[in-house]
């Protein structure tokens, strides 16, 4: 009986492993260098307050680092947050903001902007529809994102794209090119 069980479980656990990965390999590439960014407005979270988040708006004082995260407090969005907090100076002084962008619902940003973006920078909902047109989404069944950064230009143009699943990378890539734009 107790082989039969293990079997079975193996099995479930088997189709879950292929069902993870079909609908990861099914995900379009990320966004293309040259490609326009899609605009969007959201809800955002700055030193736990909430506010409004528009692209457009923030484009029109320089080069936004849009980096997409999946989850609030898993250790690798931790990470990633922490290293643009510890950032957020170096990317200021090129002239560029940076925005942390997730699925999680606004209460839970708002912690996360304090605890572990430090009050330094800003993080805002991807809802389905900012995910789907940044390609993005981890499955269409979540609204959750990979770990995806972008450099937007002030032209709304695509300068840079960074797309892996450790944090490291995310902030090099995209500081070193806000640096060569600002001729710094």
């Amino acid at each position: 009986m107790k082989k039969w069980i293990i079997i079975a479980m193996a099995a479930v656990m088997i189709g879950a492993a292929s069902f993870v990965y079909s609908t990861r390999s099914a995900n379009a590439e990320p966004l293309e260098i040259g490609a326009s960014a899609p605009n969007f407005t959201t809800s955002g979270a700055l030193a736990g307050k909430e506010f409004k988040f528009s692209l457009a708006d923030k484009l029109k004082n320089g080069p936004v680092v849009l980096y997409f995260f999946p989850q609030v407090f898993t250790e690798g969005c931790t990470i990633e947050a922490n290293m643009f907090a510890e950032a957020t100076e170096d990317f200021s002084a090129a002239g560029a903001t940076v925005i942390g962008m997730s699925g999680d619902d606004i209460e839970g940003l708002k912690k996360f902007s304090v605890s572990e973006c430090r009050d330094k920078f800003a993080v805002a909902q991807a809802d389905a529809k900012i995910l789907d047109d940044y390609q993005v989404r981890i499955s269409p069944n979540l609204v959750r994102a990979n770990r995806t950064s972008y450099v937007i230009g002030q032209d709304g143009k695509i300068l840079f794209v960074h797309s892996a699943r450790a944090p490291q990378g995310h902030v090099t890539g995209s500081l070193e090119l806000v640096q060569k734009l600002a001729g710094s």
